[in-house]
């Protein structure tokens, strides 16, 4: 039997298949076919909603700040389709309230701050991570006759922003130093940055700061001028006696032997510590809370190389958020990951 010849195509057809706009749009069947089959298979929801969250951070050139730009920039990758919108903040009690009040749904605030806040809207912050420690500096020229904090009446110092948490302690420390900020120094409300070039410019004797270890701008400042950390270790258990809140947010600490290498003593320091909290509210969407306690935790050593004091974020540690509770979202992830 002869083979079976197939039919061949008619004029009209074989122009039909020649032509650009047949070829274009079978191109685009293929195109839209192959998309049709990613998406099914990637699933049309990444599980958190998409687009710019808002995150609380600090003054310019502190730890708080630089750590909220690295972060940014890590869940942009970790989170497709997520953006911080990064807002520069006094510190701690300013981001309580612009958290509370719904400017911003992410900060970070120390736990004294957290434990004496009395806004409103307390009742619905909660946690997401226990990062890293601050430690409270007491800055001085290395040439200053201060060498404990009673030593600084009636000089100027610089005592924070009003709304920072560094303004919190700094009230605490003086107390317990017998000082009273209002009557018995003159203060200067300046953040670090501030501070750093006032003391500079000889317009400070000296500034308190509470940050993590090193903090730039004070490594900036010892590269120009002859400058020395006093100790402040005489006064944790009275600070710690003080604070109230029912949490125990102080701690005696000690600062390492070269955290700023040409500041003065070259020996450690003995100093008080408070643990910093990555903060939300309890209506923000539990997966982008997911997301961002993942990112947290996965950009430690990312972050950990140009901000030091974020290499100290483990898991072991990130569920302690005392006096909050961890946030849905948060719980979620902690779960996941539990060996």
């Amino acid at each position: 039997m002869a083979p079976t010849t197939p039919p061949r195509l008619g004029a009209a057809a074989r122009t039909a298949a020649r032509s650009p706009l047949w070829r274009t749009l079978l191109a685009l069947v293929l195109v839209l076919a192959a998309l049709g089959g990613w998406w099914l298979s990637a699933g049309r929801s990444p599980g958190y909603p998409l687009g710019e969250t808002r995150f609380a951070t600090g003054v310019e050139r502190g730890v708080y700040d630089r750590y909220g730009q690295l972060l940014e920039t890590h869940v942009a990758k970790a989170m497709p389709g997520v953006r911080l919108a990064l807002d520069n903040s006094q510190g701690s009690i300013e981001n309580l309230a612009r958290v509370t009040g719904g400017q911003d749904s992410f900060a970070i605030a120390t736990a004294d701050a957290v434990a004496d806040y009395s806004g409103p809207g307390k009742d619905r912050l909660r946690a997401i991570a226990r990062l890293y420690d601050d430690y409270l500096q007491l800055i001085v020229p290395a040439s200053s006759p201060v060498h404990r904090t009673a030593d600084l009446k009636g000089l100027r110092v610089g005592v924070g922003l009003p709304q920072s948490g560094v303004n919190l302690v700094t009230r605490r420390l003086l107390t317990a130093a017998g000082l009273d900020l209002d009557r018995d120094i003159v203060p200067v409300p300046d953040g670090v940055g501030a501070a750093a070039d006032d003391l500079r410019a000889g317009k400070l004797d000296a500034f308190f700061w509470s940050g993590g270890l090193p903090t730039s701008a004070l490594t900036d400042l010892s590269d120009h001028v002859r400058i020395r950390v006093v100790p402040l270790g005489d006064l944790a258990e009275a600070i710690h006696k003080m604070e109230g809140g029912g949490t125990d947010a102080y701690r005696a600490a000690t600062m390492p032997k070269g955290t700023y290498p040409n500041a003065e003593p070259t020996e450690a320091v003995a100093t008080v510590a408070v643990p910093n909290l990555l903060i939300t509210r309890d209506d923000v969407d539990p997966g982008l809370v997911e997301g961002m306690t993942r990112a947290v935790i996965d950009s430690r050593d990312q972050i950990g190389a140009q901000v030091h004091a974020a290499q100290l974020v483990d898991l072991r540690t990130a569920v302690y958020t005392d006096p909050l509770p961890l946030h849905e979202g948060a719980m979620r992830y902690y779960r996941s990951v539990k060996p």
